[in-house]
């Protein structure tokens, strides 16, 4: 279904048993896995800012008037792609499917100084290459216990009672639903008594252009024993993440490859910080890209039986923003 870098997982399985503690980062497809050790992480060009890891130090305000303009695809090239994704939704070949674009920026930032001044959960700058800045954990691993939390659904903050529309949207909530009975299935590969803790939980993401509410569900479950302290094997299990493929994954990842026209990358895969006994990952997603002199923002959203065009195209083109208010 997956290319996967096997020895490179292997070699992840080695450290975390060793207890050894290291950074990775696995793009989309599981073709590269990138490994640091901790006394790596500082010659390897990365600046990472987790909430229980960080190398990055404290920066002054930043003190410049932020330009950012983006220049979308036309509605027309983006109808292309959505088009071949609802086809196969009602051939039945896929009940949700993440679809997503790449949009040129203009902007007076640097990625360093996005890195450093962008608000997020979790933040990573890899040399002069991308830059996230991601609200998604993917999936923690705190003392023998595995929990993982899709986010899946946003909306305008700004609308009158924007957070119960969300919740009661009928194809963001069975957008969300399916997303849950994906991670609960994923979940239940390499743990035991797998279940939901939180639904449909409203979170509040501040941008300079507006104010989105997110909604995610939490869901757990106490790792296998034959999983127990080997972080590349469960990784390996648990890839592509199911909140940005879609359902049932191996088709809709064929569907998904064919209906977009770039190469996601690093963009939608994971990374993660093992801190010698417990796991914290997220999904790389808010992500900006260098190619040669120009930045790519990447970004997309959920495709089901219900999408409307028009709304898919705004939702990728609201999600394109830097996080600095």
């Amino acid at each position: 279904m997956f290319s996967m870098n096997q020895q490179k997982f292997l070699d992840m399985d080695e450290l975390s048993l060793r207890k050894v503690p290291f950074f990775f980062i696995i793009d989309f497809k599981g073709e590269n896995v990138e490994i640091f050790e901790h006394n790596d992480i500082a010659e390897s060009g990365l600046l990472i800012d987790f909430e229980n890891f960080s190398n990055a130090e404290h920066q002054h305000k930043l003190q410049k008037n932020i330009e950012w303009n983006y220049f979308p695809e036309s509605l027309e090239n983006f109808q292309t792609g959505f088009d071949k994704v609802k086809e196969n939704i009602h051939l039945g070949n896929s009940y949700l499917a993440n679809y997503t674009r790449k949009t040129k920026i203009h902007t007076n930032l640097t990625l360093k100084e996005i890195f450093f001044h962008s608000s997020a959960k979790y933040k990573v700058l890899y040399k002069d290459f991308f830059v996230f800045f991601s609200p998604e954990t993917f999936v923690k691993i705190v003392d023998g216990k595995i929990l993982t939390y899709p986010m899946k659904g946003t909306i305008d903050a700004s609308l009158e009672n924007a957070a119960e529309i969300l919740k009661n949207d009928r194809k963001e909530k069975a957008e969300h639903y399916t997303v849950v009975d994906l991670l609960r299935n994923d979940l239940s590969m390499v743990a035991d008594e797998v279940k939901v803790d939180t639904f449909q939980h409203i979170d509040l993401i501040r941008t300079r252009q507006k104010n989105l509410f997110a909604m995610s569900s939490e869901i757990s479950g106490n790792v296998k024993p034959e999983f127990d302290g080997k972080v590349g094997s469960i990784m390996q299990k648990l890839l592509p993440a199911g909140s940005i493929l879609g359902a049932p994954k191996p088709k809709t990842l064929e569907i998904i490859l064919d209906a977009e026209d770039y190469e996601r990358g690093y963009y939608t895969g994971v990374c993660g910080w093992f801190d010698g006994k417990n796991v914290d990952s997220c999904v790389m997603i808010r992500f900006i890209e260098k190619e040669g002199d120009k930045l790519y923002f990447k970004s997309g959203g959920g495709i089901t039986h219900m999408s409307r065009l028009e709304d898919e195209y705004q939702e990728m083109k609201n999600k394109i923003y830097v996080p600095i208010y």
